[in-house]
C-alpha cells in the first residue's frame, strides 16, 4: 500500500472549496472583502476635497475666494512670526557663538539704574553737595540742586544693596561741551566712591557700573538695559529706575511701554526736587511727556533735536552691538508700539 503524504505538493491535495465563507443555509460562497488600499486613499480624500471646493466655488466663488485668502495669510503670518522667534532665539547666542565668553556679573538678575542728570566739574570731591561744583543748565540753578543729586545716588545704592541679585547702573553720557568729556554717569559713580558708597562699599562697589552714552531718559533705560545684557549676558527680569518723583509717568508707563517691559517687573523710586525748582520742573516734565506720547522713541522732532544738542563730542554709539537681540527696537522710529519680539516679553 502505498503511503502519501498530506500537504500541498501531495498528489492528492486540492483545494476542495473556494477561498471564502461557506454558507450552510443558503449554499453560497461569501466573498471575502479586500481592505482598501491605504496608499491611494489620502489621494481620493484630497481630490474630494478639491471636488467639494470647486463646486462651492461655483456656487459662491466671493466666498469661497476670501476664506481662501484669509486662510493663506494667517497661514503666511503664522510662519513670520515663528521664523522671526526662531531669529531671535537664535541671536540670543550671537555673540556667544565660537568664544568662550565668561559674562563678569553672570549672576545677577535684576538691574537698577540711576538716572543722570548733570557732569560733575570740580577738581576735588570735598564739595559734592554744592552747585558750583556741579554743570548747571540755566534751569538747574536753584539752591538744594545739588543735594538731589545725591539723593538719587544713595538712593540707587540702597536699593541694590537691599537685593544681592541686583546690578547697579548710573546712566548718562557727555551730554554737556562747556563741561568737558565727562559722562554723567561717570560724575555719578566718582560721588559715590567719594562718599564711601554711603556704607554699602563692600556689598555694592563690586556691582556698580556705569552706562555712558545716553542722551535723554527713554536712552537712560534702553541703553542701561543693553549694558544689562553685555555685563551678565542675558536680559534683567526686573527693572528699577532711580529718578525725580516727578518724572515716573514718563518712566513708568511711556517709558516702559515703549519698550514693552512687563509692569509687574518694573519699579520705580522718586525722589523730590528741590522746592524752589519744583513749579518749573513741573511745567517742563507736562511738556516733556507730551512729546514722548506723540514720539515714543524720540527719533524725530524736536526731541531728536534735543539728543543731538546733547552729543557735543559725536560719540559713537556702540549699541545695539552688545544686545543683538533688540536690534529691531533700536532700528525702530513710529508712533505705534514696537511690533517685533522682545526677549523680555517671551
Amino acid at each position: 500500500m502505498n503511503n502519501y503524504p498530506f500537504g500541498s505538493n501531495s498528489p492528492k491535495s486540492f483545494n476542495a472549496y473556494p477561498r471564502g465563507d461557506f454558507d450552510l443555509e443558503s449554499g453560497t460562497i461569501k466573498r471575502i472583502r479586500r481592505p482598501r488600499n491605504s496608499s491611494f486613499y489620502p489621494i481620493r480624500m484630497i481630490k474630494s476635497f478639491a471636488n467639494r471646493l470647486h463646486y462651492y466655488y461655483k456656487l459662491h466663488p466671493l466666498l469661497v475666494f476670501f476664506i481662501s485668502l484669509s486662510f493663506g495669510v494667517t497661514i503666511l503670518i503664522v510662519l513670520s512670526l515663528y521664523e522671526h522667534h526662531y531669529r531671535m532665539l537664535s541671536n540670543y547666542r550671537k555673540l556667544d557663538d565660537g568664544f568662550n565668553i565668561n559674562y563678569p556679573f553672570a549672576k545677577l538678575k535684576n538691574l537698577v539704574m540711576v538716572a543722570g542728570h548733570s557732569v560733575y566739574t570740580s577738581s576735588s570731591c570735598g564739595k559734592v553737595d554744592k552747585e558750583d561744583s556741579w554743570f548747571l543748565e540755566s534751569y538747574q540753578k536753584n539752591p538744594g540742586q545739588a543735594a538731589t543729586f545725591l539723593a538719587h545716588i544713595k538712593e540707587g545704592i540702597e536699593i541694590t544693596a537691599r537685593d544681592g541679585e541686583a546690578l547697579l547702573l548710573f546712566s548718562g553720557g557727555e551730554t554737556r561741551k562747556d563741561a568737558g568729556p565727562r559722562s554723567e554717569a561717570q560724575s555719578y559713580w566718582t560721588v559715590a566712591e567719594s562718599k564711601g558708597w554711603f556704607g554699602k562699599e563692600e556689598s555694592v562697589k563690586w556691582r556698580s557700573l556705569t552706562e555712558e552714552h545716553a542722551r535723554d531718559s527713554f536712552e537712560n533705560l534702553l541703553f542701561s538695559v543693553c549694558r544689562f545684557r553685555e555685563l551678565t549676558g542675558t536680559y534683567p527680569h526686573n527693572i528699577t529706575v532711580v529718578s525725580y518723583d516727578f518724572k515716573e509717568e514718563r518712566f513708568a508707563h511711556l517709558h516702559r511701554s515703549a519698550i514693552g517691559f512687563p509692569e509687574s517687573r518694573f519699579l520705580y523710586t522718586g525722589t523730590p526736587a528741590s522746592t524752589s525748582s519744583k513749579e518749573a520742573a513741573l511745567k517742563g516734565e507736562a511738556l516733556v511727556r507730551i512729546q514722548f506720547q506723540q514720539d515714543p522713541y524720540g527719533c524725530s522732532g524736536p526731541l531728536k533735536r534735543k539728543k543731538v544738542g546733547r552729543d557735543p563730542f559725536h560719540r559713537s554709539i556702540p549699541y545695539p552691538n552688545g544686545c543683538p537681540e533688540i536690534e529691531g527696537l533700536f532700528r525702530y522710529c513710529g508712533a505705534a508700539p514696537y511690533p517685533g519680539s522682545l526677549p523680555w516679553a517671551l
